[in-house]
Order: C-alpha cells, then structure tokens, then sequence
C-alpha cells in the first residue's frame, strides 16, 4: 500500500525562551543561553546548580486555573503546548467542531514524567500518612496522562499512548504519529514530548550518574558540545508538540504547511545503560535507515540538528556515526547543537529540536553552537556553525536523539515542494 505523505502544519512549545515559536528560534539564532543558576530550591549541597528552567509559568487561557494546579508541571506544558501547536495549524473552535475525531490523535510522551507529583507524594506518605496522599497522585505520575487530558479537552479519539525511551522519547513519538498517518489511519496527529525534571530529585539524581556539568561559576558558558573543555550535560525542561497531518487533509482546508516529514528510523545498541557504542555503528544504521524510510539519497541531506549533549563519549560517537553514515558526504553537511543554549530537555528534547529544525527550513537560518572555543579534532571538516548563525537553504534535514538504554532515534524534514 503507498504511504500517505505527512506535512507538519502547527509548531508549540513551552521553553525556557518563552512560548512563542519565533521568540524562541529568534533567541537560538541570536546564540542567548538560557542557562542558569537554580533558585527554584536550596542548591547549596548540590555540586551542580545550574540549569536551563522555566519560572513563573502561566498556563494563560490553556487550562482551567483549578486544574492546573492541581497536576504535575510536564502536564502543564504539555497542554499549553498541544493547544498552541493547534491554534498556530489555525484549527479554531469552528473547525475543530467539524473533524472527525475518531481520526485524530495523539502521541505525546516523556522521559520521566510527573517527577514533582512523585517526589511531593512521597514525602507526603514518609512524614504524615498514606491518608494525606492526594487520589489524584497516579494519574498525575504517569507519562500517558499529559496526551489524555488533552484528548479529554479537544474530544479527540484516535491513538492516544505515550512512548518514553529516555532522551529519545519525542522522536520516537513523532515516528510513531506519522506511521498512523502513512497508513491512513488518521488525518491529524498532534505529536511531541514535554518534561519537567528540575527538581531536588530530578537534580540529585543526574548529579549521582556523574552527567552534569559543575561550571556553576559560568552558567551560560555550561553547556558546550564537542569542546574539549565540556564536563556534562546541563539540564533543561519544557514542551514541544507538532500538528502533523495528512497532505490531502492540509491542502483540502488550505493550511499552512511548514516542513514535510519525509521518513525516520529507531533502533538500539543493546550495549549499555548509559553509554553509546562508542564508535557509533549502531547509530549509522539508525540514519541509513531513516533515509532509506525517507526514500531520499544520503546526498539530498545537507543539514543535522545533532543530539550532542555535551557529554565526553556521546558527542564523538554521533559524528563517527555521521562519518560512517554519510562518508564522503559528510563535508558537505552543517551541524549544530541547540542544547547549547536550552540545555538538555530529556524527552522533550527531540521534539523542540524538531521544531528548531523546521524553523530552520521556514527560515533558511541556521542557529550556532554556541561555546564551541576548542573543538574537538574529530569534527575535522565538519561545520558545527560555530558561535554565530548563518544563512542556510535546506534540501533535507535529519533531527537525532539517542537515549540511556541505548535508544536511537532519527527524524528528517524537507521543505514541502508540492
């Protein structure tokens, strides 16, 4: 059966820059670091005490207020994302009405959901009792809950499930999304991750796997791919959900469309719990497919928003997986890192570099990776569009994201060309 070709038609997102899409993509290619010194709880102890957070958000009109005090924050972004994604798709009450709701759904995962709700529950058990626990604490834990309450506001009644394979949840959302839509099983797919780990446990927790940076004396200087003097990743958190949709459905309502998805691919190391096969062979077959999927040549791809974490084995082991993937190709590509700026938004991630991706494409602009002084020598020819953002025009880009327990997970967009 040919597949239905999936266009990406609404971009939202909760982010430390904001939620407004331009405002944020505006502040990647400007090279801003959002990174910071946590003073959303005591941090003294901590070796750590940066990250790249949100403070003080408003759901706005997203949510009831009672609601939304009630869940967890990645529930929170979630919803205000999703909705903003669909407002931006320039789906209104009027035709929001109209759909057939039965082939609309969605996909909206995370890496380890409502860690606030699960760290205030136990507390609340150790230091007062099981009859102080909230009934609403294992709905508002678990990672399928952020998609069904926004299924329950907008009445849609396709798939509905969370995937959460780490770092690579949101990819893994998005191909799993757009394979409903290839397969005609549904016309809209709202499609993303979101997260919210900055918290004492969440914080404690990265900081016991030895993966955080301590350059707590220059925050925004913290997270720095492929330089020599990284020392770990930088936490981030937020939202990001993507309107994908059937091409015939788009063009029948006369949408915008901002980027096709062309094809994607996932496989696993099965090598390790936190480390990546060092020589990136496993992940090369995880691109070779999703071009294979995506039924382009390796040649048509000429730009990678890279998962580079700022971490000392996983940074190398994507570029020798470029390398093996593409060969000679390979100088001819640009690269970036936008958790550069944003930090690492864990099963968030994939989807609000997704967004920057498509950004990209709309705006014939790449970001910088910012902090790259002392590159690696690795990189060699490659481009990492360091500390400074240029103009770029996209044929095809592939977004990457790789997750503990081995998670590989690639994506590609194209500029839609009819």
């Amino acid at each position: 059966m040919k597949k239905k070709r999936v266009v990406v038609t609404g971009l939202g997102l909760v982010s430390c820059f904001g939620n407004d899409v331009d405002t944020f993509y505006d502040q990647l290619l400007a090279g801003k670091s959002a990174v910071k010194t946590i003073d959303l709880f005591d941090v003294s102890d901590f070796p750590t005490k940066i990250a790249a957070y949100i403070k003080d958000f408003d759901v706005g009109d997203y949510m009831h207020k009672k609601q939304a005090r009630r869940v967890d924050p990645f529930i929170r972004y979630a919803m205000v994302a999703g909705k903003k994604a669909l407002i931006d798709s320039k789906i209104d009450s009027t035709l929001l009405a109209n759909l057939d709701k039965y082939r609309c759904g969605i996909v909206i995962g995370s890496g380890m959901g409502g860690m606030k709700s699960f760290s205030d529950g136990v507390e609340t058990l150790i230091k007062q009792s099981y009859k102080r626990l909230t009934p609403f604490f294992v709905p508002f834990i678990i990672t399928d809950m952020a998609g069904a309450l926004l299924a329950i506001d907008l009445g849609f009644r396709g798939p509905n499930y969370s995937i959460s394979t780490a770092c690579a949840t949101s990819n893994y959302c998005i191909h799993a999304a757009a394979e409903h839509i290839r397969k005609g099983e549904t016309d809209i797919m709202l499609s993303g991750g979101s997260e919210a780990p900055i918290s004492p446990i969440g914080l404690a927790g990265f900081v016991q796997a030895k993966a955080l940076s301590e350059r707590n004396d220059e925050p925004e200087k913290a997270s720095r791919p492929w330089d020599k003097g990284r020392d770990g990743f930088v936490m981030g958190e937020g939202s990001g959900v993507l309107v994908l949709e059937s091409l015939e459905h788009a063009l029948k309502r006369k949408a915008k469309i901002y980027a096709e998805y062309l094809g994607g691919s996932l496989n696993c190391d099965a090598y390790h719990m936190t480390d990546p096969i060092a020589d990136g062979t496993v992940v090369a077959r995880c691109i070779q497919n999703a071009i294979k999927d995506a039924g382009i040549a390796k040649e048509d791809i000429n730009y990678i928003n890279t998962h580079a974490t700022s971490t000392l084995v996983g940074d190398l082991c994507e570029i020798r997986a470029i390398k093996k993937a593409f060969g000679p190709h390979t100088k001819n590509i640009k690269i970036n890192a936008t958790k550069s700026m944003i930090g690492h938004c864990l099963g968030a991630a994939s989807s609000i570099e997704a967004i920057a991706t498509i950004k990209a494409i709309e705006k014939n602009k790449l970001h910088p990776t910012i902090n790259l002084e002392n590159p690696e020598e690795e990189l060699a020819d490659i481009d990492p569009i360091a500390n400074k953002a240029i103009e770029y025009k996209i044929t095809a880009a592939m977004s990457s994201s790789f997750g503990f327990g081995g998670h590989n997970s690639v994506v590609i967009f194209a500029p839609y060309n009819g």
